[in-house]
C-alpha cells in the first residue's frame, strides 16, 4: 500500500484538493475535488466568503477520505497576505481582499513612520499597496484591530479549524511585510513604530511542522481521521518546491493568475538597487525566493471572461495577428478594472494605434507579457551580480506555448516548460518530507 497525502491549493479562482502518493520513486497525483473561488463586492469592498471556503475544504476532505480512507496527512495552501481578525476565536467579517482598495488612504501615513527604504532594508519584501503590513494598519485606523485579540493568515486560519492548533507559517509570514529578513521572525521595531500589538506576533513556525490530528466533530463530519501538517502555506513557496530543476538551480516564472519571477537565494537582497528595483525577498523553505512580482495572467482571464472564448481559442485567434505593440502589464490601472479590454485599448490609443481586432488585443497581451518577464529577468542579473542560460515556467502558464515562445524569444534564455500542478506538488513533496 501507498501511503496517501492530501494537498488543499486554494487560489484566486479555485480550490483543488489534490491526494500524492509515491509509486516507484515517482510522485503521483489525483485530483478528487474541486471548487470555484472568487472575490464579491460588497458596499464597493473586495471581499472572501470565508465560510464559504472552508466549507468547501471539509467537503472536499470528505471526497477524498470517501475514496481513500486512509490519508497520512494533509494541509492547506493558499495565496498570501490576507487573513482573518478573530475575537473569542471568531472571525471578524468582512475577510477583505488584497485587491481591495482600503489600503490606498493609509499608505503615505505608514511611510511618514518608516520610510519605505527602511521597511525594505528591515524586510527585503517589495513594495505593494495590498502587504499585510498596510491592511492591518488601515485596520487600525478603522478600529477594527482593537475589537480582534487575534489573526490568522487565511491557509493559517483554515487549517486551526480543522485542527484547533493555530500556527504562524514563516513563508506566508514573509509576505506580510513584518518579518525581519535577516533575523527571519516579525520584527519587533516594526510592529511597535506601527503600534501593532506584539501579543498578534508570537515566534514563527517552519514549514513540515505537524500540527495535531483533525478536531472529532471534523472528523466525524468529514468520514476519517488524519494529521494536519503545515507546509509551505503560502502557493508561491510551495510552488517553488514543487518545480524539479533537473537542469541545475536557475531563475523560475511561476505562471498563474500573478506571475512571480525568481530565483533561490541563500541570503536576502536588501540593497538600495535591489530596493529600487523592487525585487522581493520572500521566506522559502531553506532559502529566500529573491523575485518579483509581475501581473501574470489575470489580464487574460479577465479578457477571456469578457469575450467568452476558451483559453486555446485565445491562443489561435493571437497566431492570426501581426500587431505586437507592447504596453505595461504592471499598470496599476490593469490591476481591477471595470472593463479589462477597454483599459488596454485606451492605453495603447494614447501613444499610437489601438489593437484593431480580438485577436490583435490578445497578442499584443502575450507580446507585453513575455516582454515583462525579459526585462525583469535582465534586472534580476544586474541586480545579483549573476547570470544564468534558462527559465523554468511552471504553474497554469506553461500550458500556453505559445506566451512561452515569446518568452524564450524576449528574455533570450532557453525556456524550461513544466506544465504541472507546482504548487500542490511542493504542498505534497513537505508533507511527506521529500527535498
Amino acid at each position: 500500500m501507498h501511503e496517501k497525502f492530501l494537498a488543499i491549493d486554494i487560489g484566486a479562482s479555485s480550490g483543488r484538493h489534490i491526494i500524492g502518493w509515491m509509486e516507484d520513486g515517482t510522485l503521483q497525483t489525483e485530483e478528487v475535488y474541486r471548487f470555484p473561488n472568487s472575490v464579491r463586492r460588497v458596499d464597493g469592498h473586495l471581499e472572501w466568503d470565508i465560510d464559504s471556503l472552508f466549507a468547501n475544504v471539509k467537503q472536499g476532505v470528505k471526497a477524498a477520505f470517501a475514496k481513500y480512507p486512509a490519508i497520512k496527512s494533509l494541509s492547506i495552501d493558499t495565496w498570501a497576505v490576507d487573513y482573518v481578525l478573530l475575537k473569542k476565536e471568531q472571525p471578524l467579517y468582512p475577510v477583505y481582499a488584497y485587491r481591495d482598495g482600503r489600503t490606498q488612504a493609509v499608505l503615505d501615513e505608514v511611510h511618514g513612520i518608516l520610510p519605505f527604504e527602511k521597511l525594505y532594508e528591515r524586510t527585503g519584501i517589495q513594495f505593494q499597496p495590498f502587504n499585510t503590513v498596510y491592511q492591518l494598519y488601515a485596520d487600525k485606523k478603522a478600529g477594527r484591530l482593537a475589537q480582534a485579540d487575534d489573526f490568522l493568515m487565511i491557509p493559517e486560519y483554515l487549517l486551526w479549524k480543522l485542527c484547533g492548533v493555530k500556527a504562524r507559517e514563516y513563508t506566508n509570514a514573509t509576505s506580510t511585510g513584518l518579518v525581519n529578513a535577516q533575523i527571519r521572525e516579525y520584527d519587533p521595531e516594526i510592529l511597535s513604530a506601527l503600534g501593532l500589538p506584539e501579543t498578534m506576533f508570537p515566534p514563527l513556525t517552519a514549514p513540515g511542522t505537524v500540527l495535531g490530528p483533525l478536531k472529532p466533530e471534523i472528523a466525524s463530519e468529514v468520514g476519517g481521521q488524519t494529521n494536519v501538517v503545515l507546509c509551505a502555506t503560502h502557493d508561491t513557496a510551495s510552488a517553488v518546491e514543487g518545480i524539479p530543476m533537473e537542469q541545475g538551480e536557475a531563475p523560475f516564472l511561476s505562471s498563474g493568475t500573478w506571475s512571480l519571477l525568481g530565483v533561490k537565494l541563500a541570503q536576502p537582497v536588501t540593497t538600495p538597487e535591489s530596493c529600487k528595483a523592487n525585487f522581493t525577498n520572500e521566506g522559502g523553505v531553506g532559502y529566500i525566493r529573491y523575485l518579483k512580482n509581475i501581473m501574470g495572467l489575470w489580464i487574460i482571464q479577465c479578457v477571456q471572461k469578457q469575450l467568452g472564448i476558451s483559453f486555446a481559442e485565445m491562443v489561435e485567434l493571437a497566431k492570426a495577428s501581426t500587431y505586437t505593440r507592447i504596453f505595461d502589464v504592471n499598470d496599476a490601472r490593469f490591476s481591477a478594472p471595470q472593463d479589462m479590454s477597454a483599459e488596454i485599448r485606451a492605453a495603447l490609443a494614447e501613444t499610437g494605434a489601438p489593437p484593431a481586432t480580438d485577436a490583435d488585443l490578445i497578442n499584443c497581451i502575450y507580446h507585453s507579457l513575455a516582454y515583462c518577464y525579459g526585462e525583469a529577468y535582465r534586472e534580476m542579473e544586474a541586480v545579483t551580480g549573476q547570470h544564468w542560460d534558462k527559465l523554468y515556467i511552471a504553474g497554469g502558464g506553461a500550458k500556453n506555448a505559445t506566451l512561452n515562445e515569446l518568452t524564450a524569444h524576449y528574455t533570450g534564455k532557453q525556456v524550461v516548460a513544466l506544465p504541472i500542478e507546482a504548487t500542490a506538488i511542493g504542498n505534497l513533496k513537505i508533507q511527506m518530507n521529500i527535498h
